[in-house]
């Protein structure tokens, strides 16, 4: 870094030189331009995590002081406070965790109102036959089905030819069922330090089990968001069973199911008897 700026005046081609000079914000510590940086998000406090902020100041300064002066790495620090700050903070939300003892459940309403749902489709297009396969697999997007007897909604659109399927067992075996709009259920899954709205796929009520179901790749199983997704789920089936037991209602189970394994011909009861676990 170069502690001058040259300005060239093009009207008059006059040549000034402004110097960076050693003003009032420069700190007394290299470590302190990191610290000041990082102490400016709201999620972090200095009182409780000075010596974790010091310790990532000092291994920054480390790294600065590798193949710069000691002169050289406080201009880069000055310079670059605040990329430096918020490439750090990235790092930590990263490695973010919480120790947390349990949390409390109060349910606050019985129920909640169907979402409405909003559907992109040509107008000169009839709405398919779920229970025929369509011609396009690999763009079901551009599909909007009808023909339903147990869907809480009249038109669905499916992600996959895998979830045509899941919609005729279920129109077979269960006495109702939808696709959650966005906002319909209020779960919730922590990535990092964030937490994200999370709604499955399906759910589903037969005479005895309301299921939430979430087809997904084989390849996504292990995947550290579906997994994130599907213990909350599972939290959230355990709590909503709970409740339904105090008045004799019907318990909640999560099946997360490879989409490879769903076949027309296959039982929602057969679906959780391989994929369920105990929820």
């Amino acid at each position: 870094m170069s502690d001058e700026l040259w300005i060239q005046h093009l009207r008059t081609n006059q040549l000034d030189v402004v110097s960076l000079g050693r003003g009032a914000f420069e700190e007394a510590r290299v470590e302190d331009y990191v610290v000041s940086g990082l102490v400016d998000f709201d999620d972090i406090s200095y009182d409780k995590h000075a010596d974790l902020l010091y310790d990532l100041a000092t291994q920054t300064v480390q790294h600065f002081k590798a193949y710069l002066s000691e002169d050289d790495s406080r201009k880069v620090l000055r310079c670059y406070q605040r990329d430096i700050a918020r490439f750090i903070h990235a790092q930590m939300q990263a490695h973010y965790w919480e120790d947390v003892a349990g949390y409390e459940v109060k349910i606050s309403k019985g129920y909640t109102e169907l979402k409405q749902s909003a559907y992109t489709y040509s107008v000169q297009e009839a709405p398919a036959n779920y229970r025929v396969e369509p011609a396009d697999k690999s763009n079901m997007a551009k599909y909007l089905f009808g023909g339903f007897a147990k869907c809480l909604y009249p038109l669905q659109k499916f992600d996959s030819d895998s979830e045509r399927k899941l919609a005729v067992i279920l129109e077979r075996d269960a006495l109702k069922w939808f696709k959650p709009a966005r906002g319909q259920f209020q779960i919730y899954y922590r990535n990092g330090a964030d937490d994200f709205e999370y709604q499955p796929d399906f759910v589903a009520e037969t005479a005895a089990t309301i299921y939430m179901l979430e087809p997904k790749k084989r390849t996504e199983l292990t995947d550290p968001i579906v997994i994130a997704k599907k213990e909350a789920a599972v939290k959230w089936c355990t709590n909503a069973s709970d409740h339904a037991a105090s008045y004799v209602g019907k318990p909640w189970r999560y099946l997360l199911i490879p989409h490879d394994e769903i076949v027309e011909n296959m039982t929602l009861d057969g679906l959780a008897v391989r994929f369920g676990g105990r929820s």
